[in-house]
């Protein structure tokens, strides 16, 4: 699935790139991926409207249209936005005031398009932790002292802090240090505050490369995002590792994949 780094490379990448167009049609070739309203709605409320401005929250996409609606675009595991697009394997091609059109593709149908009146009302964004990129250390301290759970999978709960998951929490454990079993509670105040960095530092990097195709993530232009070349340990099961070369390992950690340095990570 896209995380906060993806979608926020595809989120500056719409922002350059179709911001001030209007959408003149839309087709829809698979509605399985419209959530709300029906099909004509949805394709009536966007015809004619203007993009004015292009948000992230998490890993959802919201694009504010000039007639006080938003497009709100949930990729989940297989969705992508692409432009220009052919329209040959979209599930949705949106026709701009350029001619050209932006694709919608989803493999496997499991992502979302909205078209709502007030983007903050859907429950999934209203349930949604802090930015990252918003959050103090003290904040983010207070957060962990109360948490039983191990470290990785909090760090992937989207109401306890949205945009990471299962990717960069690893690359974010590695890089602090920290083995991701260890309860969130037990880390000491030296390791918080350096957790904390490490999250922010780990994203910004990625999003610096445009983030990393793995599975089906492509940029908006359909090129790949480059922050594969920078993995620490996820995707390198029994490969050494870079700092001590001992071979990386591969776990289940709250039912997803984990892969973890057992001799860097304490």
């Amino acid at each position: 699935m896209p995380e906060l780094p993806e979608v926020e490379t595809i989120r500056r990448d719409l922002d350059k790139i179709i911001v001030g167009k209007k959408i003149l049609r839309v087709c829809v070739r698979n509605p399985r991926v419209i959530r709300e309203p029906g099909v004509e709605r949805f394709k009536d409320g966007l015809k004619g409207a203007v993009i004015r401005r292009v948000l992230r929250r998490g890993k959802v996409l919201i694009l504010e249209l000039s007639n006080a609606k938003s497009l709100v675009i949930h990729l989940k595991m297989t969705g992508q936005l692409v432009y220009p697009g052919d329209a040959k394997k979209s599930r949705v091609s949106f026709c701009l005031s350029d001619g050209k059109i932006m694709d919608f593709n989803d493999q496997r149908l499991f992502a979302e398009l909205r078209l709502l009146d007030d983007w903050r009302s859907l429950r999934f964004i209203r349930n949604l932790g802090p930015e990252p990129f918003e959050l103090t250390p003290a904040e983010f301290s207070n957060k962990l002292n109360s948490r039983r759970t191990s470290i990785k999978p909090l760090l992937m709960e989207q109401d306890f802090i949205s945009g990471i998951g299962n990717l960069y929490a690893a690359e974010v454990l590695f890089c602090s240090g920290i083995d991701p079993r260890r309860p969130a509670q037990g880390l000491s105040n030296k390791e918080k505050n350096i957790l904390f960095r490490q999250i922010k530092k780990v994203l910004r990097e990625a999003i610096r490369y445009g983030g990393s195709s793995v599975d089906n993530y492509v940029r908006l232009s359909g090129g790949r995002g480059d922050y594969v070349r920078h993995h620490k340990v996820y995707g390198r099961k029994g490969k050494p590792c870079f700092v001590c070369k001992t071979p990386i390992e591969r776990i289940v950690l709250g039912s997803r994949g984990t892969y973890f340095c057992p001799k860097c990570q304490r």
